[in-house]
């Protein structure tokens, strides 16, 4: 896959999971960079689970990048979500 595809992937599956676990965006560096790592580490549980990874610019990549991505944020959100002020 390209850079460009990656991008487009994160930017897409950030947003999706930003929405998903907070009901509001991160804002566009933050879904973006949520999103590709995110891809990253869904495409390892699902190769873990004997599941194909990302496979490309597709609707299967995008499932598998904002499960991904929904399993960072929630963490993010354990570490950093709760500090005050």
């Amino acid at each position: 896959m390209s850079i460009l595809a990656w991008i487009v992937l994160g930017l897409i599956a950030g947003f999706i999971a930003s929405k998903l676990v907070n009901k509001t965006g991160s804002g566009i560096v933050m879904d973006l960079l949520l999103g590709v790592v995110g891809a990253f580490v869904g495409g390892f549980l699902f190769t873990r689970f004997g599941a194909a990874g990302v496979t490309g610019l597709n609707l299967y990549s995008i499932l598998v990048a904002t499960l991904g991505a929904v399993v960072v944020l929630f963490i993010y959100h354990l570490l950093v979500g709760r500090r005050t002020l």
